[in-house]
């Protein structure tokens, strides 16, 4: 894989990169050090955690993930001078009060939030800072329209560039991004640092795969002319695009193992609709009748795509891992399978927005 620039000629990434919001819950230490490891060995120099990961997210286990990658790192000399580390900090809470007291997200939140990610994860300096979810309503998480009646925001766009800008100053963060965004916050956010003289931010990390293409509804020319890269997570559809459920389902005794099998609350969200499943069928047979394998099908749609700046995986196993990263080598996808590809799409939409 050769080395991308995202956003910015310093920021230099792999086209594949490493999420890990299994770490801590799903995988443990041992194991997750075990995928670090492999990962970095075959290539991989990007990585992505949060500071509410891993999920499910709870009270008990918030901060985990750094904490498990930060001990990694510093038992692994010189290690920390050859990645990318991206992190993120949680937007108003959702719920989740162990994360932030409060509705809001305010420039004092995110000072906070940036000196917890920095001790957890042993680190000087983050190489990319992002806003988890916007600090204002937006359709997003299983949300299709925007509510200007639910709008709760307390800190302007504005202040939020400012508090990131001190961070930048203070040499504790290299650059910043976004997550969970629409058109209009990538623009206002690229708007308002372009007239005050701020960090510009250089991606948005957002859903894509076959059974979410949202991004594709004018956020993908809104990236494309700004110069911001796309991270494209869940390009596996929380699993639903490997083929393994196409059997049993997500409610079955005999359905494997996985996030939509083992954790109840993921089967009532965005990824555990019937619709979503009933696509992601339709994509898996696809694959099938081409040669491919389902993941295969899934992986170089986002990786083959113009679109997408760096793809983020999540992994429970090496084997995943493996099965992933050799993805890459997937010859192009024809014209024929990507117009299956479409006209699935003009059916069934994207239910798992």
């Amino acid at each position: 894989m050769n080395l991308i620039s995202l956003g910015a000629p310093d920021l230099r990434v792999t086209p594949i990169c490493l999420g890990t919001m299994t770490f801590g819950e799903q995988v443990d230490e041992a194991d997750a050090f075990a995928i670090l490891d492999r990962a970095a060995e075959r290539g991989v120099n990007f990585i992505d955690t949060a500071e509410m990961y891993p999920v499910p997210p709870s009270a008990g286990t918030a901060g985990a993930t750094e904490a498990i990658i930060g001990r990694w790192l510093q038992a692994r000399p010189g290690m920390r001078q050859k990645l990318v580390l991206a992190t993120k900090v949680a937007g108003p809470s959702r719920a989740m009060p162990w994360l932030r007291a409060g509705a809001g997200m305010t420039a004092a939140d995110i000072a906070a939030s940036c000196e917890g990610s920095l001790r957890r994860l042993q680190t000087d300096v983050i190489d990319l800072y992002q806003i988890h979810w916007p600090e204002r309503h937006v359709p997003a998480f299983g949300t299709l329209y925007y509510d200007p009646a639910k709008e709760t925001s307390q800190t302007p766009i504005h202040e939020q560039l400012e508090a990131l800008a001190r961070l930048v100053r203070a040499g504790k963060v290299r650059h910043i991004g976004l997550s969970n965004e629409t058109p209009y916050g990538v623009h206002e956010f690229v708007r308002l640092a372009e007239q005050h003289g701020l960090p510009r931010i250089v991606s948005t990390q957002n859903p894509y795969c076959l059974i979410n293409r949202v991004h594709d509804n004018a956020l993908d020319e809104t990236c494309h002319r700004l110069g911001v890269g796309l991270l494209a997570y869940s390009p596996l559809g929380f699993g639903l695009l490997t083929g393994k459920y196409d059997a049993t389902g997500f409610h079955s005794p005999d359905a494997p193992r996985g996030r939509m099998s083992l954790f109840e609350r993921m089967k009532g969200q965005r990824w555990g609709r019937p619709q979503a499943l009933e696509a992601a069928r339709r994509y898996n047979a696809l694959a099938r009748d081409h040669g491919l394998t389902p993941t295969q099908l899934a992986l170089a749609f986002c990786y083959q795509s113009w679109r997408v700046a760096s793809t983020i995986i999540g992994v429970t196993s090496l084997a995943q891992l493996d099965e992933d990263l050799d993805a890459w080598q997937t010859p192009p996808l024809s014209a024929e399978v990507l117009d299956a590809v479409d006209a699935i799409r003009l059916t069934l939409r994207d239910p798992a927005y």
